[in-house]
């Protein structure tokens, strides 16, 4: 009899690795916090007929409270900034009581969603190039059946062009979604002038490769161009996790028990994980789970807490787990000035069909650039950055929107001792908190004014100005692309894991999250997670 597997967590490495497990014919139990997505408002209806067949669109678009409204200088702001997220995400950032943490020079985000944080993403899916995983234990070739294989079965879309020079293709690409009217006049005109934005600027563009289906897939429909994508799809086009949880809980070999939240693992005297104690969100109750194999796939930071308190446990010894990283993000507003004044589309797919790279002298610091022209996004946080009065910005605001857009500039980071993830007891308890430390290279400032400068050069090229003022350098932990806190190596060691990800501390315990990535590049890593947990569950098993 094939051994049982524990899985904790839904997010998209966990319910890659059993899905393919159960196909195996492994008997897989997934236990996890699991808050559940409300159920989608008016499947059939369009942005513009939702605001008509609402009873309260403000309660819907806003929330009940308005929780989603953006104010200056708020709390949230960091986060949300231009974007805003809507109340109808608000299941996949509530907290658990049960998770506490600390953070010093971070502001992390965590998720106990179904799904995780990729519920609430944009779905950009870039593959990492042999540069970019030189620091992994494997390279491209031995990596890429199982990107095919992600994007087979999530379906990407995206095109074979001049970003194909950092970003690899894929035989399974979907043809890509068409164009919004600003989208389109941008990468136009960079057709006719790309030898001197490749020259002088060392930028490069083209389609973003995005994990929205531009056609029927799999009984999921494709994009219907309704521009709720911000709110959640209504007909699964853009793919999220939980989608792939749904298609697990279809075989009957596979488990998935929500409420549980996993404190820790049970370990014997030779380091072998018995069994995981998790406790009841319902009840408080803590209950005992057993299995021959034990996989962590809750995140960089929920995994990187459950191995401490069992280290703690089997060894008496608090350790920091060195090396954690974060892409820092810089929101780099424009006016397309060719679309000044035209007319507004709401149908059209609502987040960034255009991307674009800076290359560097050393390919591994890329610099990746996701373009996002705006839609049918929240505007009210556009107008307030205005330095106008509102019914002003309103009507300026009119007159710029289709030419309106956002660059998000992504940059690499590295492991650094400094930076580190360690726990805090708490007085007369069991419990511990997360206690998280970052510190950015001195170096990291300028690089962003430098990458900044070059993009807007490029952006002039196109017709398009920065708005003066508007750049913002997101927080460190907004981008939520943590990793690199129990890193894979082939070279057995403390406080780290095999080439497929098993842990030299426990081994009967796997990690298939980020916790496990030894370096960080620019480009959103969620389907290089995702492809990993495919090749350990194949490889490893």
């Amino acid at each position: 009899m094939k051994p049982t597997i524990l899985v904790v967590g839904s997010g998209a490495s966990g319910v890659h690795f059993t899905l393919s497990m159960l196909r195996k014919g492994y008997r897989v139990t997934m236990l996890d916090v699991g808050w559940a997505k409300p159920p989608i408002v008016n499947p059939e209806d369009n942005f513009d007929s939702l605001n008509e067949n609402l009873p309260d669109p403000a309660e819907y678009f806003l929330g009940e409270e308005f929780e989603a409204v953006i104010l200056p200088g708020g709390d949230d702001d960091y986060i949300t900034q231009y974007y805003g997220f809507p109340s109808s995400k608000n299941y996949v950032f509530k907290p658990a009581k049960t998770f506490d943490y600390e953070a010093d020079g971070m502001v992390p985000l965590v998720s106990f969603a179904q799904g995780g944080l990729a519920e609430a993403w944009t779905g950009g899916a870039y593959p990492l190039n042999d540069a970019e995983l030189g620091e992994f234990p494997f390279g491209y070739e031995d990596i890429r059946p199982y990107y095919e294989e992600v994007t087979r079965r999530i379906g990407i879309n995206g095109a074979a062009d001049d970003l194909a020079r950092f970003i690899p293709v894929s035989e399974a690409l979907l043809l890509p979604l068409d164009l919004d009217e600003n989208s389109e006049d941008m990468l136009a005109r960079y057709q006719i002038r790309k030898t001197i934005i490749n020259k002088k600027y060392g930028c490069s563009m083209g389609r973003s490769r995005v994990t929205t289906l531009s056609q029927d897939q799999d009984g999921r429909e494709g994009c219907t161009c309704c521009g709720r994508c911000l709110w959640g799809c209504p007909n699964g086009a853009l793919y999220t996790p939980s989608l792939t949880l749904e298609t697990c809980r279809q075989f009957a070999n596979f488990t998935y028990i929500p409420g549980m939240f996993v404190h820790y693992f049970d370990v014997d005297a030779r380091k072998h994980i018995k069994n995981v104690i998790a406790e009841s969100l319902q009840d408080g109750r803590l209950h005992t789970f057993t299995a021959d194999t034990y996989v962590l796939a809750s995140g960089t930071l929920s995994s990187s807490k459950i191995f401490l308190d069992t280290f703690q446990r089997a060894t008496g010894e608090i350790v920091k787990l060195t090396g954690l990283m974060d892409n820092r993000q810089v929101l780099v507003p424009f006016v397309n000035l060719n679309h000044i004044g035209k007319a507004y589309h709401s149908d059209r797919y609502q987040y960034h069909q255009l991307a674009l790279g800076l290359e560097a002298a050393n390919p591994f610091e890329y610099i990746h650039g996701q373009i996002t022209t705006l839609k049918t996004l929240q505007i009210h946080p556009v107008l307030q950055n205005m330095p106008l009065g509102l019914r002003s910005a309103i009507e300026v605001f009119k007159i710029f929107r289709t030419g309106m857009g956002v660059v998000n500039l992504s940059f690499y980071d590295h492991r650094r001792s400094e930076n580190y993830i360690t726990l805090s007891p708490l007085p007369e308890s069991w419990r511990t908190k997360l206690a998280i430390n970052y510190l950015p290279e001195p170096s990291q400032h300028q690089m962003i004014l430098n990458a900044v400068k070059r993009l807007r050069g490029a952006l002039r090229e196109l017709g398009s100005i920065v708005i003066p003022g508007t750049v913002l350098i997101r927080p460190i932990g907004a981008s939520v692309h943590y990793t690199g806190t129990l890193p894979m190596s082939e070279k057995s060691g403390p406080l780290s894991t095999s080439k497929y990800c098993q842990s030299y501390d426990f081994e009967n315990l796997y990690l298939v999250d980020g916790s496990t990535i030894p370096f960080l590049p620019a480009k959103n890593i969620t389907l290089t997670l995702m492809a990993n947990a495919l090749r350990i569950a194949e490889e490893a098993f």
